[in-house]
């Protein structure tokens, strides 16, 4: 008898025998605890990262986890970057350089994103709505060729972008990030769109023009809010990509557009790897992701699980 049945009440309780209802048990628990053992697993790096920036450096070299047992608490990494609250009022050289870094990180992550949301989701409506031929490439073949972009390794396109940017003047600025991370981002937007306006009946579309409305119309008025739960997720998927690109933002910028990645990376030394600092910076850096997510849960959900079930 399946656990399903059992949970649902479709059979009465005299015909549960203890030996189906101590198997319906073992597999709720072997289920919760394989739920448990995932999320330790994905949430562990993030708990390190954390009680990291805490420790000082004997902490860190013998493995210290847990706060107040293992070891006491320090702001030692946040002091180093002028962010505990003993510093937080003064003067910092670093605070001024990590809010510049983490400005930068903002400003291109946010507009990239928009800017491939906009673009993706015209070019996935129209995979969508329309039958384009361009040589052997049907609809279907088009849309593959923008996700096989990804295969593409970053390295191979490091001296044309390198060649290009110096021709343009777009090395070490902003305007040159975002324009990058769009057109990277871009595969992704278009097929996560394309799999959302799928999910819309055409005929929706085709009672708004009977009353009246042009194309453009029945986009904003009736497809583009279904789909918004799509749209926002494709802009978080982006948006969290575009955040922890270090490569290009490595390659490209020297000292005005840098952002908070290459800032992280920058805290090793002649003396090693200063952790504590590297720590604090990943969890300020972590933390308006973890914020967004939380935040958008309910659309991110639905946008990502749209059109599975039709």
């Amino acid at each position: 008898m399946s656990t399903e049945v059992i949970s649902s009440g479709m059979i009465g309780e005299s015909a549960v025998t203890p030996g189906m209802k101590a198997r319906f048990l073992g597999s709720r628990a072997l289920i919760y605890g394989a739920l448990l053992l995932w999320a330790f697993i994905c949430l562990f790096p993030l708990y390190w990262t954390v009680t990291t920036s805490f420790k000082q450096a004997v902490n860190v070299t013998q493995g210290h986890l847990i706060p107040w047992v293992d070891f006491q608490p320090d702001w030692k990494g946040w002091r180093s970057l002028g962010l505990s609250p003993d510093t937080i009022g003064t003067t910092s050289t670093v605070r001024d350089e990590f809010v510049k870094r983490f400005t930068n990180s903002v400003i291109t992550s946010v507009c990239a994103s928009l800017l491939a949301i906009v673009i993706g989701s015209l070019a996935a409506y129209g995979l969508t709505r329309f039958k384009y031929r361009f040589a052997w490439m049907r609809n279907d073949d088009i849309s593959f060729f923008f996700l096989s972009q990804l295969i593409l390794p970053p390295v191979v396109l490091a001296l044309p972008f390198l060649v290009l940017y110096k021709e343009l003047n777009l090395l070490d600025s902003r305007i040159g990030l975002i324009l990058l991370y769009a057109l990277m981002v871009l595969p992704i937007v278009i097929w996560i769109m394309r799999d959302q306006f799928k999910s819309i009946p055409i005929e929706l579309e085709e009672a708004a023009l009977v009353d009246g409305l042009s194309v453009w119309g029945a986009f904003f008025q009736i497809v583009l809010p279904i789909a918004l739960p799509g749209m926002v997720a494709a802009f978080v998927l982006s948006l969290v990509l575009c955040w922890n690109e270090y490569f290009f933002a490595a390659l490209l910028t020297s000292t005005d557009a840098k952002t908070l990645p290459v800032m992280v990376a920058s805290q090793t030394g002649s003396q090693g790897i200063n952790w504590w600092s590297m720590a604090a910076l990943s969890t300020a850096a972590i933390a308006p992701l973890v914020i967004i997510g939380v935040v958008l849960e309910r659309y991110i959900i639905q946008g990502m699980t749209a059109g599975a079930v039709k």
